[in-house]
């Protein structure tokens, strides 16, 4: 009679296991599974090589939309983001960050590889005509807009102020607003990283 009590014990023990593993991820940043756009890009990376969400499967992918003269916004999500993949430990070399170019007129292949890797020299800048621009935009749903300024060149650009978290099989998964700080970022990149 022991024996089959613990029997049915292990086995009800057992039968709970699955479900703490098949638990949906509790997330601190805004989750965004199952939405129905931001789904790809095709863009060329600082180095001129054409990329699309594709070419980084197996990797959690932060993507963030901003511009290289950005005064506050951008260095501080991109610094931000570089302090994440330092917390994550050796986990963080499957973080790939992606800087997408909202200011196509001014950032340019070799600005861009220059900006984007002082921050981590795996992050990549992103960049494409004013087409392709606005139709990576258009997919992500992201508000970008010149700010004339005093000179014509000393235009600034409002802009979505976020980034987007891919899983390793390219679904989107979060919303980082900007701000948040890295503690509250590390322990989601983890659960999608796990």
């Amino acid at each position: 009679m022991k024996k089959l009590l613990a029997f049915l014990a292990f086995t009800l023990l057992l039968a709970g296991c699955d479900k703490i593993n098949t638990r949906p991820p509790s997330f601190q940043n805004t989750d965004m599974t199952g939405v129905d756009y931001a789904r790809d890009f095709a863009l060329t990376d600082h180095n001129g090589k054409p990329r699309t969400l594709a070419d980084f499967k197996g990797k959690v992918v932060v993507m963030f939309f901003g511009y290289t003269q950005c005064p506050d916004v951008c260095p501080t999500t991109m610094a931000e983001m570089a302090n994440v993949v330092k917390e994550l430990g050796p986990a963080g070399k499957d973080v790939q960050v992606l800087f997408v170019t909202v200011d196509p007129e001014r950032d340019t292949r070799e600005l861009l590889a220059q900006y984007v890797p002082a921050f981590n020299p795996t992050f990549l800048g992103l960049y494409g005509d004013a087409a392709a621009t606005a139709k990576v935009g258009k997919e992500f749903k992201v508000f970008y807009a010149k700010v004339p300024g005093s000179t014509p060149g000393s235009y600034s650009m409002d802009h979505t102020a976020g980034s987007y978290v891919f899983d390793r099989n390219g679904k989107l998964r979060l919303f980082l607003r900007h701000g948040k700080g890295a503690a509250a970022i590390v322990p989601d990149l983890r659960q999608l990283l796990s």
